[in-house]
């Protein structure tokens, strides 16, 4: 495949990265930045990031780390030891991004907050993620992502209206503030080519979650318009809702425009819908969203979903199926545009990971390796970068402050190595 490549390539080719970030937020950006090319040095305790806990487990290895993890240098040091600090600060004098997600505050009590660590390195990019924020008077709340969530107002707008708030099966919150702290540290990265200064990027969950209410604001700012939760149903976007088949599945109907809904009505062999003035616009159509939708949901439940999903393809109706992993994994588009890569790890062998989004044209991100042991690369590292000796890596493990294991072997076919 061509993703599925050796060398490093892509836009972020010569970056490097040193990511401090936990569980899901920090790996999450460095993945991305790692996918197109950066070199990401990830720093784990002895006994792993959370992350290795989370999702399922192949054989006692992480299936979510392997993903997560991957194309990533994969180090383990402890930060509250003198001696794991002494380490990061020569790591990062190397490094154009670090990217943490501690609680605010924390680094600083260690002597690497942004101030420090620039003195040493002026060109250093810092992404901070945090629940709240590095400022304001919740800034030392703990927060995950459905907890930034919460407070966003996403979580209240998500579910059925006659229930309580439902979730994503996923750590959704997590991933968006991941994605948009990377997109801050390339704008920073971008800046620096100008200015020659690095900057922190300043990420809080909650700030982005709550940028996907951005239709909310000014409706209850004008209207007092409170947003609720509409089940399948996108409020004000009309047909745009999950509908019923004669063989007991559902099929997901998007036709608000106006030349979208006429081509559905023909569909449906009821043309002149399109030309009733409760049907024949958009707000109209919003406005007797339930007499429509009823009307959607008498065809739909009278077709089988295949023969449904054919006839509105013909008629260029956005329509389909709510795919499961099962049908992702058989799906003929998801194999063409490389969304299921096979990587090799040491030790479960091959396991399948999402691919890489978005797709460039000339310098494509690319997958190079899984993720894999804690400390895998932790030796290399050190000496390469923090110009440590043979002896003094040797101590460190001896001490219990770093953690070295040998990427090729299953850690379990050493029962007596305690550092394994």
């Amino acid at each position: 495949m061509k993703q599925v490549e050796t060398s490093r390539g892509g836009p972020l080719t010569g970056y490097r990265v040193l990511e401090l970030g936990s569980t899901v937020a920090g790996p999450f950006c460095g993945r991305l930045l790692a996918d197109f090319g950066a070199e990401v040095i990830k720093v784990e305790p002895r006994e792993g990031d959370a992350v290795r806990t989370m999702g399922k487990q192949f054989d006692e290895q992480s299936l979510y780390a392997a993903s997560i993890l991957r194309n990533k240098s994969l180090i383990s040091l402890d930060l509250r030891t003198d001696a794991g600090r002494d380490i990061v600060r020569k790591l990062v004098a190397q490094c154009d991004v670090l990217v943490e997600n501690f609680r605010p505050g924390a680094l600083e009590k260690w002597g690497l907050g942004f101030e420090a660590l620039s003195a040493t390195n002026p060109r250093l990019v810092m992404v901070r993620i945090s629940g709240f924020g590095q400022d304001g008077p919740y800034r030392e709340r703990p927060g995950y992502g459905v907890i930034g969530e919460a407070v966003s107002g996403l979580r209240h707008v998500t579910g059925d209206p006659d229930r309580p708030p439902s979730r994503a099966a996923v750590s959704l919150t997590d991933q968006l503030t991941g994605l948009y702290a990377a997109f801050g540290a390339v704008m920073a990265l971008l800046e620096r080519v100008r200015s020659g200064k690095g900057q922190l990027i300043d990420a809080a969950l909650y700030e982005s979650a709550f940028s996907m209410m951005e239709p909310h604001v000014p409706a209850y700012d004008k209207l007092g318009f409170v947003a609720d939760r509409a089940g399948s149903r996108l409020p004000d976007s009309t047909p745009n809702n999950l509908f019923p088949t004669a063989d007991g599945t559902s099929i997901h109907i998007t036709a608000m425009a106006d030349a979208v809904f006429r081509r559905l009505a023909q569909a449906m062999g009821e043309p002149e819908l399109a030309d009733q003035p409760d049907y024949a616009d958009a707000r109209s159509r919003s406005a007797h969203c339930d007499e429509l939708d009823q009307k959607i949901a008498r065809w739909t439940g009278s077709l089988p979903l295949a023969e449904l999903e054919r006839t509105l393809e013909a008629a260029g109706v956005p329509a389909t199926r709510i795919f499961t992993m099962a049908d992702i994994f058989a799906d003929p588009h998801f194999q063409a545009r490389e969304m299921l890569v096979p990587l090799t790890h040491e030790v479960i062998g091959e396991v399948k990971v999402a691919g890489v989004v978005p797709k460039l044209s000339r310098t494509p991100g690319q997958l190079r390796q899984s993720g894999g042991a804690v400390g895998r690369d932790t030796e290399r590292v050190l000496r390469e970068l923090a110009g440590l000796s043979e002896e003094e890596v040797q101590r460190l493990d001896d001490a219990g402050i770093i953690r070295c294991a040998k990427a090729a072997l299953d850690p379990r076919n050493e029962p007596n190595n305690p550092k394994a």
